[in-house]
């Protein structure tokens, strides 16, 4: 037996395990094969990724050290006695190896992978196979699978309220932090929006990411049905309620590969939505030459699939299909995304315009779900709802039911402006370059980074004046973002780049 200890050691989600490389209980190469060791006792058990440890500091000879992911999951004190052993390969993965191989996944097969992948049994080389084996072809009936097994792989939240509503963006346009506005139209309107939002996977910032710097967003499901109940919303994140828990374990893998497809993202939006609860739900689907859907067509195929998958779950679905030409609003980041969220809540006078009208858009096509709103009529609700107070009120009510965020993010002190290089007028601003720009410089993980933009497509623009600024905190990641906009600043005056 060993010793079990817990290391403070963040390792992202991963069940990482420590042996010493003088471990007296086991010989340590004879692991090292697998990669992999089960951990046990007390009829627990937890599979985790091996590393050895050279200094004796850090760990003796008869211990075992987990992992902070791997500690909770295992559950067992610090200083209980375990035993490591090797550990059984999840058989699923054979379906992985099919998948890779072509082949088609039948719906029982999927749950098996999907189980396994939830239960933390897939390292995470074995979760990029599964995902880049997806990413290779899907069938639509695949697809369905997918989702269904994701929702039964995590609870399944029931109201006692109807209808349930609920919105979503599928992404790809910075800044386009229109649920935070969203969400408290609607609740103060009296529709009940239980709102669960990822973090960010590829983008500068998510609607949790960007909540978090306002209040807390690991609410306990408890807590998030209280809030629904008495304040009709809430803005939280669905990794801490274990709704589809599989989807945030893929998402750590697919946030450093880039891995987007339709195909799972339609299985990752809906199967959150529907686990927790909702009835009727609006999406959002940008459409722009730099966004996440680039072509009308593109965009229709899409809102098939989602009106597929929908329909076969229960849910009634209402896509629209919005201009993503270039970001929303001014603030990309977390800190100047909340910004610019509060602004147009607070119906200051400088808030973004077309964040507000997005907001309004969106909030008033959800509205519409009400049966005592006529059709058409949703949209000059939602306005009288933001523009009388009662939507801020309600955000208010959400934040301090929520909670104080865990820390106080303050906009990034290191400054660089990117400026245009002539007179003359912008004609587009690049989604993804800017959107780059903005993760090179430290966001999401830190909030207080991205890029203030100060001029938007149609605006002039004088030569050497900023079109855009970088906010950083940290040297390394100012550099970044520095270099890549020096490459090219995602900023076009007159069809010529900003230059930094």
């Amino acid at each position: 037996m060993l010793t079990l200890r817990h290391l403070a050691i963040d390792t992202l989600r991963e069940n990482v395990a420590f042996l010493s490389r003088r471990c007296t209980r086991y010989r340590v190469d004879d692991f090292l094969g697998m990669g992999r060791v089960e951990v046990r006792g007390q009829g627990r058990s937890v599979l985790a990724v091996l590393n050895l440890v050279e200094d004796p500091a850090i760990l003796g000879p008869d211990e075992v050290g987990l992992s902070l992911a791997a500690a909770h999951q295992l559950g067992l004190p610090d200083g209980a006695a375990v035993e490591v052993e090797h550990p059984t390969p999840p058989a699923s993965f054979d379906l992985v190896r099919a998948k890779a191989a072509g082949a088609t996944l039948a719906p029982d097969e999927l749950a098996a992978v999907i189980r396994d992948i939830a239960g933390q049994r897939y390292s995470k080389i074995e979760i990029a196979a599964f995902l880049i084996a997806c990413a290779a072809f899907m069938t639509t009936e695949e697809v369905l699978g997918l989702t269904r097994a994701m929702i039964d792989a995590g609870r399944r939240l029931e109201w006692d309220l109807a209808p349930v509503v609920d919105k979503h963006c599928i992404g790809g346009i910075p800044g386009n932090r229109t649920s935070m506005i969203v969400v408290p139209i609607v609740a103060a309107h009296g529709l009940p929006i239980p709102k669960t939002s990822s973090r960010a996977i590829t983008s500068p910032a998510g609607t949790a990411d960007t909540m978090e710097v306002l209040a807390n967003v690991d609410v306990s499901v408890e807590r998030m049905q209280a809030l629904v109940r008495e304040v009709k919303g809430c803005l939280v994140w669905g990794g801490h309620v274990n709704l589809s828990p599989a989807d945030d374990v893929l998402i750590a893998v697919e946030r450093p590969l880039s891995v987007d497809t339709r195909e799972q993202l339609v299985a990752s939006i809906l199967s959150k939505k529907a686990a927790a609860g909702s009835s009727h739900l609006v999406i959002d689907i940008p459409v722009g030459p730099t966004a996440k859907v680039r072509s009308a067509n593109e965009a229709v195929r899409l809102r098939k699939l989602f009106e597929y998958v929908g329909d076969q779950l229960g849910l009634v679905l209402d896509v629209a299909i919005t201009d993503g030409a270039q970001p929303v609003g001014r603030g990309i980041g977390p800190v100047l995304e909340a910004r610019d969220v509060m602004a147009v809540l607070r119906r200051r006078p400088d808030a973004p315009a077309d964040l507000r009208a997005r907001a309004l858009h969106l909030a008033g096509r959800i509205l519409e779900f009400d049966p005592a709103v006529r059709g058409g009529a949703g949209a000059a609700r939602a306005a009288e709802l933001l523009d009388g107070g009662a939507a801020l009120a309600t955000m208010e009510r959400i934040i301090a039911g929520q909670g104080p965020p865990p820390a106080r993010a303050a906009l990034g002190t290191l400054v660089h402006e990117v400026t245009a290089p002539k007179d003359g007028v912008v004609s587009a601003i690049d989604c993804y370059r800017i959107a780059r720009v903005a993760r090179l410089a430290g966001a999401p993980l830190d909030k207080g980074a991205g890029i203030d933009l100060l001029r938007k497509v149609g605006e002039p623009v004088r030569r050497g004046e900023p079109v855009y600024r970088i906010h950083a905190n940290t040297g390394a990641d100012f550099a970044f973002a520095k270099a890549y906009a020096e490459a090219g600043g995602g900023v076009l005056v007159n069809g010529e780049g900003a230059r930094a």
